[in-house]
């Protein structure tokens, strides 16, 4: 995994960026670093990376403004931020926001690392959750609405008699309207219609 991700650097001290790019491809990542925040955000391709390591206090745009654009901007990228002596308080503020992890400079070269791990593996986490959720959302688009409100009542845990009832239908229309969802929905049994619901955030 390491060998395709890309890291993205954001610092103003150029022998910072310096520093982290040689670590960094050192573990076998690649790197894209930048001297601000505006610089990244102007890049046609800032959407393009798997991490962030940003300085918290920077001119112009801060990494926690900067962190709070890539939220409008659905930029769903995992953020470690830097930050200096005594800017433990903003580091907070960031990680309230939505950063993974703060360091505090100077940090060890191992620390840095084990932090992008665990920032990778919790991107990659959001992007199955992502691409489940798409994907189950799909499959009950392809329900007719009355297959639909079957669905929504069986996940529910209702008996089909109840179904019946609740939506002024027959037991036996019930039964065949669960079976034409289960097969669309490629579901063995109520266990699989559950889960497509939970993926799809029906349930909670």
């Amino acid at each position: 995994m390491s060998g395709q991700a890309i890291i993205v650097v954001i610092d103003d001290h150029e022998s910072m960026r310096n520093s982290l790019r040689a670590l960094l491809e050192s573990a076998g990542f690649q790197v894209k670093d930048y001297p601000a925040a505006a610089a990244y955000l102007d890049d046609s391709a800032a959407a393009e990376g798997d991490c962030m390591v940003v300085d918290v206090r920077m001119p112009g745009i801060s990494g926690i403004e900067l962190q709070e654009e890539l939220v409008r901007r659905s930029i769903l990228l995992p953020v470690i931020v830097m930050t200096g002596h005594g800017d433990i308080a903003l580091a907070v503020r960031a990680m309230k926001g939505g950063a993974l992890d703060f360091l505090e400079k100077p940090f060890d070269d191992e620390v840095l690392l084990a932090a992008i791990q665990r920032a990778l593996s919790e991107s990659r986490r959001t992007h199955d959750l992502e691409a489940e959720a798409k994907a189950a959302s799909q499959i009950i688009g392809l329900l007719t609405d009355r297959e639909r409100e079957v669905f929504q009542h069986l996940v529910l845990g209702k008996s089909n008699k109840l179904i019946a009832y609740d939506l002024g239908i027959s037991p036996r229309t019930v039964e065949i309207h669960r079976a034409r969802l289960q097969e669309k929905m490629h579901a063995r049994n109520l266990s699989d219609l559950v889960r497509t619901a939970r993926a799809a955030g029906q349930l909670h």
